[in-house]
C-alpha cells in the first residue's frame, strides 16, 4: 500500500460570498497520478487553487507530508514541493522562453537542468531566445509543465493541459505526462478529454457541484465508460 501523500477532508472554499467547494474529500498516494473529472464548473480547478492557497476563504483540512496546509501562504506550499501549472499557462510576454523557465526558484534537490528540460522539449531548446507569447499553444503549455520541472517540486498539479491544443500535441502532452508519472512524480490532472484521462491515470475523482461524489480506478473507467461519461456531459 503507497503512503498518503496529499490529504483533503471536508474541504469547503469560496469566491468573495460566493461557495464554490461543499466539503471535497480525496486522497492522493505518492507516485500517483490522479484525476478529477466533472462538468464544467464542478470545482475542479477550484480545487487545486484550494491546494496551492490560492483562495481567501477556505475550511477544512489539506494535508501534504502530514503538514497541515489551510491557511499556509502560496509561495509556503510552493517551497514544500507542490507545484501549479494553471489552465491559463501564465506564460509572461515580456519574458524569453529562458527567462520563463528561469522564473521560478527551485525548492528542492531534483529538479531538472535546463539541459535537461531542453532535451525534454527540443521545441524549447530552438525558441530558448523568443518571447513567450509568441509560442504555439503547445509550447507555451510545454514551456508551462518545464517550468515547473525544474524547481523540484514533486507533486504536480496540473489544470487542463490539453486544453485548446491539436491531437498531435496532446498525444505529445500525454507521452509527457505518462514520463513524469514513470519517473516517481505525484500527478493531479484535471482534465476534460476522458479518453486522454483515462489513458494515464491509476485512479479517478468525479467532482459535481463542488464535492468529490466517486471515486473508481483506471479499470472501472473503462468498463463503464459510457455511463461515466454521461454523469460528466461529454
Amino acid at each position: 500500500m503507497r503512503e498518503s501523500l496529499l490529504t483533503l477532508r471536508d474541504v469547503r472554499a469560496w469566491y468573495g460570498p460566493s461557495q464554490a467547494l461543499h466539503g471535497a474529500s480525496m486522497e492522493v498516494c505518492e507516485g500517483e497520478l490522479v484525476t478529477l473529472l466533472g462538468r464544467n464548473g464542478a470545482g475542479k480547478s477550484t480545487l487545486l487553487k484550494t491546494v496551492m492557497g490560492m483562495m481567501n476563504k477556505c475550511q477544512g483540512s489539506i494535508r501534504f507530508k502530514g503538514q497541515e496546509l489551510v491557511g499556509m501562504a502560496p509561495h509556503r506550499i510552493g517551497r514544500m514541493g507542490v507545484a501549479f501549472c494553471p489552465d491559463d499557462r501564465g506564460i509572461y510576454a515580456s519574458l524569453s522562453v529562458r527567462e520563463n523557465l528561469r522564473l521560478p526558484p527551485v525548492v528542492a534537490e531534483g529538479g531538472m537542468s535546463e539541459e535537461e528540460l531542453y532535451e525534454l522539449f527540443p521545441n524549447l531548446a530552438q525558441r530558448a531566445a523568443s518571447a513567450g507569447t509568441h509560442l504555439s499553444g503547445g509550447e507555451q503549455q510545454m514551456l508551462a509543465i518545464a517550468r515547473i520541472l525544474r524547481t523540484g517540486a514533486r507533486l504536480l498539479l496540473l489544470d487542463e493541459p490539453t486544453e485548446g491544443l491539436a491531437p498531435v500535441i496532446v498525444d505529445r502532452i500525454g507521452a509527457l505526462i505518462g514520463q513524469l508519472k514513470g519517473r516517481g512524480y505525484t500527478i493531479v490532472l484535471v482534465e476534460q478529454n476522458v479518453h486522454f484521462a483515462a489513458e494515464l491515470a491509476d485512479r479517478h475523482y468525479l467532482m459535481e457541484s463542488g464535492q468529490v461524489t466517486d471515486m473508481f480506478d483506471a479499470a472501472t473507467l473503462l468498463r463503464d465508460f459510457d455511463r461515466i461519461t454521461a454523469r460528466i456531459g461529454v
